[in-house]
C-alpha cells in the first residue's frame, strides 16, 4: 500500500512539473514575440488595435462627459438664477476646452496687456456685451407693465420664487427676511451700473399689492407663501441656459495671483482671457460691496474643504456666449458692511491677488476717489430709475462712508500695482 502511494505522489509531482514547464515556455514565447516587434499571425491586430482603443477611450473619458454634463446643465431650468448652483459642469467644460484649443484663438502676450496693468483694447473689443443699459431699460418697462401669472420654486431658497409674466418672460422674485436683503440686491445692481459693470441682470422693486392688477392673479400663491401684503420685493430678470463657473487657476489658493507677469496668460485662448477680464471686475465689485457670498466664502471654506475651489462658485454663472452673470447680490453693501469685521481679511486677500484691471473700471474708481461723491452719485442713479427707492431706503451714513473708504482703498491698490508693474 505504501508503495502504491509513493508511486502516485511521484507521478503527481512529475505532472505538476510538466505543466509548469509548459506554461513557462508559452510565456517565454509570447515575451519573445513582443520583444521582436510583435511578429506573427494576428499579433498586430490583437495588440495594436487594443493600444489604439485605449488611447481613444482615454480621450473619450475626458471629452464625452464634458459634452453630456454641459448639455444637461444648459437645458435645466431650475436653479439657474439662484444661490444654490452646485455641480462640476464647468470643471468638465474646462477640461474639454484645454484638450483641443483653437490655435487661432491664442492671443499674443503683447495683445493682452497695455500700460503695465490693464487688459488690452483688443480684449475689451471682444468682451461680451452683458446687460446693456438699453436692454435694462426695455426690461424694466416690460416688468413693470406685465401681469404676474404664476409663482413657483426655481430661484434658490424657498423665500424666493420664479415669476412668469403675462408675456411669457420670467423674473426671480426676492422676498427678503428684512429690508437689508432687498436693499443689498438693488443697490449692488445700481453700483455696478455706476462702475460700468454689465454682468448683473436688470432689477426692479415692486410692491406686493394683491388687490392690484399686477399681483392679483397670484394672490392665493402669495398667501400660501405667507408673504406680507404690501411688502416691497425685488424682481430680477431670469436668464435661461446658464452653467456653473469654477474659479480660474490664477485665483486659487496655490497660485501667486493674477498679474501682468503671469506667463500662463500667453497660452490661454481668447475665451479664457475674456473670462479672466470679467473675473477682475467681479473681484472689484465684491470688494466694494463686501459681498462674502461668492469667492470669499470659498476662501473661508478652505479650512475644512481643500477642494472647494474646484467646484462651481456660488452665485456666479455663465451664458452660452461667455458672459459671466453675477447673481444673488443680497449680501452686498448693507448686510456685508454690517458683518465686515468677520470677513474683511478674506476680502483683502482676494483683492491682493489681482493686479490686472479693465481700464474703464479703473478710470471710474479713480474718478470716484477724486470727487469723493460716491454716495451722492449712487443715490441719484437709484432714485432716478427706481420709483420705490424712497420707500425702501438707502445706505446709512456709516455705510456710505464705508463704501467711499473702500473706493479709496481700491484706488490705492490699483496705484500700487501700477508702481510695481508699469516699469517692467
Amino acid at each position: 500500500m505504501r508503495f502504491v502511494s509513493a508511486n502516485f505522489l511521484a507521478l503527481f509531482f512529475l505532472c505538476t512539473c510538466s505543466c509548469v514547464l509548459y506554461v513557462w515556455s508559452r510565456l517565454e514565447d509570447r515575451l519573445g514575440r513582443h520583444k521582436r516587434g510583435l511578429h506573427g499571425p494576428g499579433a498586430l491586430f490583437a495588440y495594436g488595435k487594443s493600444a489604439d482603443l485605449s488611447a481613444r477611450t482615454f480621450r473619450a473619458l475626458l471629452a464625452v462627459p464634458a459634452a453630456q454634463k454641459s448639455h444637461r446643465k444648459s437645458n435645466t431650468t431650475d436653479g439657474h438664477n439662484s444661490s444654490n448652483t452646485g455641480g462640476d459642469a464647468n470643471k468638465y467644460h474646462g477640461h474639454a476646452a484645454k484638450m483641443a484649443p483653437n490655435k487661432q484663438d491664442i492671443v499674443r502676450l503683447t495683445e493682452i496687456i497695455e500700460d503695465g496693468i490693464f487688459w488690452s483694447q483688443t480684449l475689451e473689443d471682444h468682451l461680451p456685451v452683458g446687460f446693456s443699459e438699453e436692454h435694462a431699460r426695455t426690461w424694466r418697462h416690460r416688468a413693470r407693465g406685465n401681469l404676474v401669472v404664476s409663482l413657483e420654486p426655481g430661484c434658490g431658497r424657498v423665500s424666493n420664487q420664479l415669476a412668469t409674466f403675462s408675456d411669457g418672460s420670467k423674473a426671480c422674485v426676492r422676498y427678503g427676511i428684512n429690508a437689508e436683503q432687498i436693499q443689498g440686491e438693488t443697490l449692488s445692481y445700481y453700483l455696478a451700473n455706476l462702475l460700468g459693470i454689465t454682468n448683473i441682470p436688470p432689477s426692479i422693486l415692486s410692491r406686493l399689492n394683491v388687490d392690484g392688477e399686477q399681483w392679483g392673479s397670484v394672490r392665493r400663491r402669495v398667501d400660501g407663501l405667507q408673504w406680507s401684503a404690501g411688502a416691497i420685493v425685488s424682481l430680477t430678470e431670469w436668464v435661461a441656459n446658464l452653467t456653473g463657473v469654477v474659479t480660474p487657476a490664477p485665483l486659487r489658493q496655490e497660485s501667486k495671483g493674477l498679474h501682468p507677469l503671469l506667463t500662463e496668460l500667453g497660452n490661454k485662448t481668447l475665451p479664457e482671457l475674456l473670462e479672466l477680464v470679467q473675473w477682475t471686475d467681479l473681484i472689484i465689485f465684491d470688494y466694494l460691496t463686501a459681498n462674502f457670498d461668492r469667492l470669499v466664502s470659498n476662501l473661508f471654506s478652505l479650512q475644512w474643504d481643500a477642494r472647494v475651489m474646484e467646484r462651481d462658485t456660488s452665485n456666479l454663472l455663465r451664458t452660452p456666449s461667455g458672459d459671466l452673470v453675477f447673481i444673488d447680490n443680497e449680501a452686498g453693501l448693507v448686510h456685508g458692511y454690517r458683518v465686515l469685521d468677520m470677513w474683511e481679511r478674506y476680502h483683502s486677500t482676494v483683492l491682493s491677488s489681482v493686479c490686472l484691471f479693465r481700464k474703464g473700471t479703473a478710470k471710474r474708481i479713480a474718478e470716484l476717489h477724486r470727487t469723493r461723491d460716491t454716495r451722492m452719485r449712487l443715490l441719484y442713479l437709484y432714485q432716478d430709475r427706481e420709483p420705490l427707492a424712497t420707500e425702501l431706503g438707502f445706505l446709512s451714513d456709516d455705510h456710505a462712508r464705508t463704501l467711499q473708504n473702500r473706493i479709496d482703498t481700491l484706488h490705492k491698490h490699483i496705484q500700487n500695482c501700477k508702481d510695481r508693474y508699469s516699469q517692467l
